[in-house]
């Protein structure tokens, strides 16, 4: 059985237990207490993951950190969700590199300073995160309007990335998303219709904790 290794404020471990359910997989949880410096610890580092992140995906003897790359190897694995040909293989990670760099990347990180981080956010930093925020998800909005998965006709695991901060609460983040984004909108309730979604908090470990700076 895969043990993943996360905590359920984790966008990107969201995305890994979305796809392993999808997939039919069971996998065993394994809580990382991330809010009280877990991933700090030396110990956890040199024994878990040496970046000090997680997920982090057991696949028997083989450890596997990064969501990209444990997407890919599941996709790959199990013969699904990972794009049909070199082409739609090649695109499907193009998306997984812009997700990364931009996409989640500007998000869980305004995300969490708003929510969960130590103190009151600077708001110029906000601010400066917002617009970027507006800047990539307009181009994923764009890029849905025409078609209804990220790549080719079926889901893959570039929509499982992309997604995964995307089913938390709005009091979390404070950025709306339906109203101004109709295509993202629409592509989030045909994700919610694979078989294995289900509500993050419900499915990874952890305990939900309140928003800190909901007045930023």
């Amino acid at each position: 059985m895969y043990r993943l290794h996360g905590f359920c404020q984790s966008g990107n471990t969201f995305k890994v237990a979305f796809l392993l359910r999808a997939l039919q997989q069971p996998f065993e949880p394994v809580f990382v207490d991330f809010m009280r410096g877990a991933t700090r610890d030396a110990g956890w580092r040199e024994t878990a993951n040496e970046m000090g992140e997680v997920p982090v995906l057991d696949d028997g003897p083989r450890r596997l950190t990064q969501s990209g790359v444990i997407l890919t190897h599941l996709a790959r694995k199990h013969g699904a969700f990972g794009g049909q040909g070199d082409e739609e293989q090649q695109e499907v990670l193009r998306w997984l590199f812009f997700d990364n760099h931009k996409f989640t990347s500007y998000f869980a990180t305004y995300r969490f300073m708003r929510a969960f981080g130590p103190a009151a956010p600077d708001p110029a930093v906000l601010a400066w995160l917002r617009s970027r925020m507006d800047v990539a998800f307009g181009i994923v909005d764009k890029h849905l309007a025409s078609r209804e998965f990220m790549v080719g006709a079926a889901p893959t695991v570039a929509d499982f990335s992309l997604c995964g901060y995307l089913f938390y609460p709005l009091a979390e983040s404070g950025y709306e998303v339906a109203g101004r984004f109709p295509a993202i909108a629409a592509w989030l309730e045909r994700l919610r219709a694979i078989p294995g979604w289900a509500d993050p908090y419900e499915v990874l470990p952890g305990e939900r904790i309140a928003p800190k700076w909901v007045a930023v």
